[in-house]
């Protein structure tokens, strides 16, 4: 099973973030660009890849320990980068701290459980929106639509598991398909509200 934890945005901040990149796919050149859907927006926070079934169990159970040691945190959808002229994506700001030590512990609770993790690299908070499929296309009039972008605040309040569909090749226009197997309240009072039947709201 192809897996990877993340951080799910709120549908009010997907909506946000849709108006701003339909503005940027109307921009000259979008056409060269492989856009992500809506549907699959996401925060990663540690990818596994391809996770043995007898490891499945261990890794769960490692990941909502990991969930119980951090605090909900605030974050909002915020201006825009790229990796290289490769992937153009939103930014975020707010509890950034919190979120690079959850990613920390998403990515310790795989290797704890055995499943092979590539070399450890400085999280950078991202949301991808596009990958660039053309050697010559500057990806920085993209990243120039973003900057200004500023979406309405959350409360993060779960990590999740979520599991990864390839799309299916030579299929023009398929996208990644993505499923939430599992989702973890974040902190020690977020678990006590859950055990007693009470609202996780505030």
């Amino acid at each position: 099973m192809r897996l990877f934890a993340a951080v799910l945005p709120p549908e009010d901040a997907v909506s946000e973030l849709d108006a701003r990149v339909r503005r940027l796919r109307a921009l000259p050149g979008a056409d060269r660009l492989r856009w992500t859907g809506r549907a699959g927006w996401h925060f990663t926070l540690a990818f596994y890849g391809e996770v043995p079934d007898a490891a499945l169990p261990d890794l769960r159970e490692r990941l909502a320990r990991a969930a119980r040691r951090h605090e909900p945190f605030p974050l909002r959808l915020k201006g825009g980068g790229h990796f290289a002229d490769r992937v153009v994506w939103a930014g975020a700001e707010g509890g950034l701290p919190g979120m690079r030590k959850l990613a920390d512990s998403a990515a310790a609770a795989a290797r704890r459980a055995g499943v092979e993790m590539s070399g450890h690299r400085a999280y950078t908070p991202h949301l991808t929106v596009a990958r660039n499929r053309a050697d010559s296309l500057d990806p920085a009039p993209f990243v120039a639509g973003l900057a200004d972008f500023a979406g309405t605040g959350w409360t993060v309040r779960e990590l999740a598991l979520v599991r990864s569909r390839l799309p299916v090749a030579g299929v023009a226009g398929e996208q990644p398909r993505y499923e939430t197997v599992a989702a973890w309240p974040l902190g020690c009072r977020a678990v006590r509200l859950r055990s007693k039947g009470g609202s996780q709201n505030p």
